[in-house]
């Protein structure tokens, strides 16, 4: 495919990857590092292989600020094994409990599986208001000493996002960072794990990034099955099964770019936020046609949702964005309107373009 035929995609995820390490993987896909073979295909224990894992991990903890406190591990089965996980592992007691904020979709379910590990309090939910705000701390009442507080950073289908974080010490936070990991600084000494999905923002779809605290690497007990257990997974170095090998490649380059290319999550985080800003100035601007979900103090600089009118002006609007170039933009199938995903690699282009295909057919419709 020629460069030009590449649309702008707008796909919550998988999604958009940088071209920059798109062409790498092109150009070493054949023959990797000049070892004779692809990386998909040698071996997850030879040198050429380790090399790679060892700086994936290197440039997760570089990029999040983080030292030897914290283990980072390259697991499978996405966030529905983690929501399992989690409690498994950090409840170490028929007396533990566990608290749950439930703030969209995905946290939701989070905390429905949950509750089949052990005792777990729901603490705050957002259903009333179809999920279109985030509480503050003040918001909450724990239960006394709890094991963990777990909370989703962004919730990808409602577009909302916390926007600085929980300022929460007394109980280690549990964090689904999915949609927004890696695009912008998380405060890592507040938190005892945080994971996310690669397929947002870190690289293709079939890896967990699972960074936890090793202090709570203790609570997991040997009784549980070994995939099951953290602690096991680090006493492997992420081969407690074969690894997806070529997603910790791609995480691995991707972690370069942000790195060298972006000049880190500070700057990253300037970035998405000036990006957002190009489409939620249209939204204020033109409330009778662009209805925003999210309120604004807890919009997603990741997600950008909204509804039309009518059914009818929604079809157009995806149909004729479509043609323009600009892809996958059809809301998630439970809340519909239009959802927009700007992650780390979707360039100011693409926004631009979005932007002013929204002011276009602003003035052709309103």
């Amino acid at each position: 495919m020629a460069l030009a035929e590449r649309t702008y995609n707008f796909s919550a995820g998988p999604a958009t990857i940088p071209l920059k390490v798109l062409e790498q993987i092109q150009q070493e896909l054949l023959n990797f590092n000049n070892c004779g073979a692809s990386i998909m295909e040698i071996s997850h224990r030879s040198a050429q292989f380790i090399e790679v894992l060892d700086s994936a991990r290197n440039g997760i903890k570089q990029l999040l600020g983080i030292d030897d406190s914290h283990e980072v591990l390259f697991l499978q089965g996405g966030s529905r094994l983690q929501f399992s996980m989690i409690p498994m592992n950090l409840l170490r007691s028929s007396d533990d409990r566990a608290a749950y904020i439930v703030s969209g979709t995905w946290s939701g379910k989070a905390y429905d599986e949950a509750l089949g590990t052990g005792n777990i309090d729901l603490v705050w939910n957002g259903k009333e208001s179809n999920y279109n705000t985030l509480p503050n701390e003040v918001d909450l009442t724990l239960p006394e000493d709890p094991a963990f507080l777990y909370y989703a950073s962004n919730e990808t289908i409602h577009g909302v996002q916390f926007q600085s974080g929980l300022q929460i010490d007394s109980t280690p936070l549990v964090c689904d960072a999915s949609s927004d990991f890696l695009s912008r600084p998380i405060e890592m000494s507040r938190h005892g794990i945080v994971y996310a999905c690669a397929q947002k923002n870190a690289g293709p779809s079939g890896v967990t990034i699972v960074v936890i605290r090793k202090d709570l690497l203790q609570r997991s007990q040997d009784s549980l099955p070994g995939y099951l257990n953290y602690k096991k997974h680090v006493e492997q170095n992420s081969m407690f099964n074969t690894p997806p090998t070529f997603g910790i490649y791609v995480i691995d380059l991707i972690c370069k770019w942000l790195l060298h290319d972006m000049g880190g999550l500070e700057q990253v985080a300037t970035f998405n936020q000036e990006k957002a800003n190009l489409l939620y100035d249209v939204i204020n601007e033109c409330q009778d046609m662009f209805i925003g979900h999210a309120v604004k103090e807890f919009r997603s600089n990741m997600n950008v949702t909204f509804n039309l009118p009518s059914d009818e002006l929604t079809a157009q609007f995806v149909e004729q964005a479509t043609a323009k170039g600009l892809t996958s933009l059809k809301g998630h199938r439970s809340v519909g309107g239009i959802r927009a995903s700007i992650y780390n690699a979707m360039p100011r282009e693409g926004v631009l373009a979005l932007r002013d295909f929204m002011k276009a057919f602003y003035t052709q419709n309103s």
